[in-house]
């Protein structure tokens, strides 16, 4: 697709559901007892994803566009799937359903599209075997098979934080003969905890930086509303901040704690940021609004990418236009995404004249007021943030670019593109 340049993005937008807690809602739905019903899903095709794979596994889920509502069959009333089940390219589909069918008395079969069949899951296979599931796979790749059984109580120090593999073992061991004991190392996004508090609020127990699950107990249907996603926020929240002109209010986009690195990098900057109408709820909600700014240079290392691992291509792209050498570090986890971030955002940043250096876990950017375009030609490697990242980077350039495989999108923001034309005119 073919961009040009923009005088300047302004207006009130409202995002979609966040694709983290909409998982969540649909996996904590189904194993809970009675009615779930679910607002402001997000209709992505990883969520969509997440619904089918329990409908294979027997539960109602009634999807009337705007609610979603669920009959929840409980812990122990899954199905056996009478195929495999198809996560497509969702790897938090995968490694949290993972978790689940640990501890289902019958065998399950996860597959995926081309690249989710290259991300580890080792990192989910290797605790759950601890706990006594057997798991089989192609070194440590989907196709993987799960013979789900009995399972035993874990004390599991997280080698890396990882909101996936932790939720994977808190699902296992909701079905454990006994306590699991779960550390990391440092916070990463808590919406499990969170949901499960709400759901089951004696399952769980939370001591500083460990978390106690206590297997035994009902989890009760609740009314979600899901709110908007700061991962699909950040994209305006950024370019409001880069594109000269610009002033964007993005309304009611979830301000979890374990999430909000961007806004902390973008206070760092100098971005001129409001955040407004708070609503302190089981997950807490604002509007923000941001207009733009000069920005100043930035480093972050390894203590921060916990709360922005999704954002670090569009840390990257405010660093390019900040005066001055920015790094970031810490950052590893990126390699074993969608696609290697490090390695596609350094790719597709040199083609636009930006001056960058990949790392073994980062990259350092040396910030300029405007680029000399090297390359029209962006290819977004099928991941959907790089995808978006290079879709905003576009709107700073005279020349106009192409990207391909932009409708990698689908993924997390089916309607990014009509939020832009929206912002634009």
């Amino acid at each position: 697709m073919a961009e040009t340049s923009t005088a300047g993005l302004t207006g009130t937008i409202t995002i979609p559901g966040d694709k983290s807690i909409s998982h969540r809602s649909i996996i904590f739905g189904a194993i809970s007892t009675g009615t779930t019903t679910v607002k402001n899903f997000l209709r992505s095709a990883d969520c969509l994803s997440t619904m089918q794979a329990f409908r294979d596994l027997g539960v109602n889920i009634d999807d009337q566009g705007d609610q979603v509502t669920l009959q929840g069959v409980g812990l122990t009333g899954l199905k056996q799937a009478s195929a495999a089940l198809d996560m497509g390219n969702s790897g938090t589909s995968t490694r949290l359903i993972s978790g689940l069918l640990a501890g289902q008395p019958f065998e399950s079969r996860l597959v995926g599209d081309a690249s989710l069949s290259k991300r580890p899951m080792r990192r989910v296979s290797d605790p759950l075997s601890q706990m006594g599931a057997k798991i089989d796979s192609v070194n440590g790749h989907l196709p993987m098979t799960i013979n789900g059984g009995s399972l035993a109580g874990i004390r599991y120090e997280l080698p890396v934080a990882s909101a996936q593999v932790k939720s994977a073992i808190i699902l296992a061991a909701l079905q454990a003969s006994g306590p699991s004991t779960i550390i990391e190392p440092s916070p990463s996004r808590d919406h499990t905890e969170r949901m499960l508090t709400a759901f089951s609020p004696k399952s769980i127990e939370k001591q500083g930086q460990q978390i106690v699950i206590h297997p035994g107990y009902d989890l009760q249907g609740q009314a979600i509303t899901v709110p908007g996603d700061i991962s699909s926020a950040a994209f305006w929240l950024v370019a409001g901040a880069i594109v000269p002109n610009s002033s964007i209010t993005v309304k009611n986009v979830g301000i979890n704690p374990t999430r909000t690195g961007i806004l902390t990098v973008l206070e760092q900057m100098g971005a001129n940021l409001t955040i407004t109408n708070r609503q302190d709820q089981a997950e807490p909600s604002a509007d923000i609004t941001v207009t733009s700014s000069d920005l100043r240079p930035f480093e972050i290392g390894a203590e921060a990418i916990p709360a922005l691992v999704d954002e670090v291509p569009l840390l990257a792209l405010l660093a390019a236009r900040a005066n001055g050498i920015s790094k970031i570090t810490g950052a590893e986890e990126l390699r074993f995404k969608e696609s290697d971030r490090l390695q596609a955002i350094s790719q597709e940043f040199t083609k636009l004249g930006i001056t960058i250096e990949e790392l073994p876990d980062g990259l350092v950017i040396d910030g300029r007021p405007s680029w000399h375009v090297a390359n029209p030609n962006l290819d977004s490697y099928q991941d959907h943030r790089i995808a978006m990242t290079l879709k905003i980077a576009s709107l700073l350039v005279d020349e106009p670019v192409t990207i391909k495989d932009f409708d990698s999108v689908r993924i997390s923001y089916p309607t990014f593109l009509t939020d832009l034309a929206q912002l634009r005119s």
